[in-house]
């Protein structure tokens, strides 16, 4: 290992530097994020699955099936729960393996040319990959998919050169790997099939399409038997239901994403992204890096004509790839309520600037024309070439901070830094539970029940009171993340019961029924129940459409607070215990609310 460094020319050394560069840069903004909504969701259901459980590792997470990153961040929770340091490193970690893989991918391609720079540089910083690598759950699908996928272009043309059988191992395991991260790794062996195709076409060599599938026969078998074995795997966890047919919208989102994400970046832009919590931010482009990008895009376009020929089916592939990568996401996620501002948040595009920078290169080995001699190596032109470089670099440190100022208003930051010291007070300060709650809507939304409740947010968390649906002490987490006594509002109430000096008797063999004033409406409901009771014991309430809550008493004079899933007109209490009696009195049935 030692020597190969050592044998490195300098353009492997500056190669090696600007990664270092890029993950310095890549480093302020993973620690300088914090945990966004999937990542609070990843979190949760580590806490309440087993890791190694198909229910876990295979859950239909959004249209994702993705057990590679859910073991990952299941692992990482457990040993580190809530503590934002160790994946904000997982980050650092998995952009320099995608960063690594293409650099041996431009390398196979270009070799050790000064000219392997440009894309290099363009893949490094350019802000279309920085959506996904800053949201943890977003990287635990793109960045591993981007490793594989540079990594099975350079093997598939390094068998397609040596005809060495290991690249067909390697490729296919990697290729493997990268699906279990993320199930639109699949395009990965038809990418690497298109990039090998165009390699032998602008060699000049007739024929492209079947050499290259003679040339690599073993890894397109391979991974095509793969291929159609995951896809098995994903129509059986996946509810195909949620797919759209609304082309219309899907035409506007693959447009949007042009005009503002994909063109824009070409010059290092957006410059500006706007954001609205709970919302990732997305964006936000002005009419000066909107047309400096197509200036750039139209530039490319001449030089590269210019300069070369057989490029026009290179630029079909990196336009159709442009649409492919997006178009099956947008028909998952498009429908008449649909924002156009979701094809702004850039995070489906971290692929698309592999394979932008593998064509680049791909391109870069196509012959020269006759007439574009005025192009060649001169220190004119590599004066011009690293200004340009300097300049697409700065316009894109740009557009990072003011991403990462943007992504830093999160909402459960303060949140979840305020809960962890309140839930560990709380617990030194009283053994009684915690009444299971929902948390701040602006970290997690009721969309994601279960795992927008407290109980499954926290559920890693060791130094907490424990989490119940019932307690005998009413607090409440607030929308700050502060903990506060609580008390129950007067939605509805129990009324009057029918025994004198006691209102609702509730024994063994006497299930009885507590009358509301009011019909409720199906929801979360808590109940303060006011009560005597003869002994220790345990009794069961549930609203006359819900479900069954069991329910701890003490002997004597009580009262204790309990969550009540459901609607109805009434409370049914059943008591579970020989020998318990337990009276009930009215109370107030509603939602928790501070003291």
């Amino acid at each position: 290992m030692r020597t190969r460094l050592a044998s490195l020319p300098w353009v492997g050394w500056a190669a090696l530097a600007l990664i270092a560069a890029q993950l310095g840069v890549r480093a302020v903004v993973a620690f300088g994020g914090y945990f966004y909504w999937d990542d609070l969701i990843l979190i949760g259901r580590a806490g309440t699955h087993e890791l190694l459980s198909p229910s876990y590792l295979f859950d239909d997470h959004d249209g994702h099936v993705m057990p590679g990153a859910f073991l990952l961040a299941g692992v990482l929770s457990r040993l580190w729960p809530l503590q934002w340091a160790a994946p904000a490193a997982s980050l650092v970690v998995l952009q320099l393996l995608a960063s690594l893989a293409l650099l041996r991918a431009l390398r196979v391609i270009l070799g050790w040319r000064p000219v392997l720079l440009v894309p290099l540089v363009f893949a490094l910083f350019c802000p279309l990959g920085l959506p996904a690598f800053a949201w943890w759950a977003a990287a635990l699908n793109s960045l591993p998919m981007c490793a594989a996928l540079a990594w099975v272009c350079a093997d598939a043309i390094l068998l397609a050169r040596t005809g060495n059988r290991r690249y067909a191992l390697t490729g296919t395991v990697v290729y493997a790997g990268g699906l279990l991260f993320f199930e639109k790794a699949a395009v990965i062996p038809f990418v690497a099939f298109t990039v090998c195709a165009l390699l032998h076409h602008v060699a000049g060599g007739r024929g492209a399409v079947a050499a290259t599938w003679r040339a690599g026969a073993r890894l397109w078998a391979a991974t095509l038997a793969v291929t159609g074995g995951w896809i098995a795997v994903y129509l059986a966890v996946v509810n195909q239901r949620r797919w759209s047919l609304d082309l219309d919208m899907t035409r506007d989102l693959l447009w949007r994403s042009v005009t503002h994400g994909i063109v824009p970046s070409l010059a290092g832009g957006p410059w500006t992204w706007a954001r609205w919590a709970p919302a990732s931010p997305w964006a936000l482009p002005g009419p000066a890096v909107m047309a400096l990008g197509w200036l750039v895009l139209a530039g490319l376009l001449a030089v590269s004509s210019a300069r070369k020929h057989r490029l026009v089916p290179v630029w079909l592939a990196a336009a159709g790839y442009a649409a492919a990568c997006q178009v099956p996401i947008y028909l998952m996620r498009s429908s008449a309520f649909t924002a156009l501002e979701l094809a702004q948040t850039l995070r489906y595009l971290a692929d698309l600037v592999v394979v932008l920078a593998i064509l680049g290169a791909v391109g870069m080995c196509a012959p020269n024309r006759d007439t574009s001699r005025w192009l060649d190596a001169s220190p004119w032109r590599t004066a011009m070439v690293s200004c340009l470089a300097v300049t697409f670099t700065a316009s894109s440190l740009y557009s990072t901070a003011t991403f990462l100022a943007r992504w830093r208003d999160d909402p459960a930051r303060p949140y979840l830094h305020n809960a962890l010291p309140a839930l560990a007070a709380a617990r030194a300060e009283s053994d009684a539970p915690l009444l299971d709650q929902e948390v701040d809507p602006l970290v997690l939304q009721r969309v994601v029940y279960p795992e927008n409740l407290a109980s499954h947010l926290f559920a890693l968390v060791r130094d907490r009171p424990e989490f119940a649906s019932a307690t005998p002490r009413l607090r409440m987490l607030t929308s700050a993340g502060t903990l506060t006594d609580a008390q129950v509002t007067w939605v509805r109430s129990i009324v009057a019961g029918p025994v004198p000096q006691c209102g609702y008797l509730v024994q063994p063999d006497l299930p009885v029924t507590l009358g509301l004033d009011g019909p409720l409406l199906p929801a979360d409901w808590t109940a303060e129940i006011n009560y005597l009771a003869n002994v220790d014991g345990a009794m069961t309430l549930s609203l006359s459409d819900g479900p069954d809550v069991r329910v701890r008493v003490r002997p004597g004079l009580n009262r204790v607070y309990v969550r009540l899933p459901g609607g109805g007109h009434n409370v049914t209490a059943r008591a579970d215990t020989a020998a318990l009696s337990v009276c009930i009195a009215s109370g107030p049935l509603g939602y928790v609310a501070p003291t």
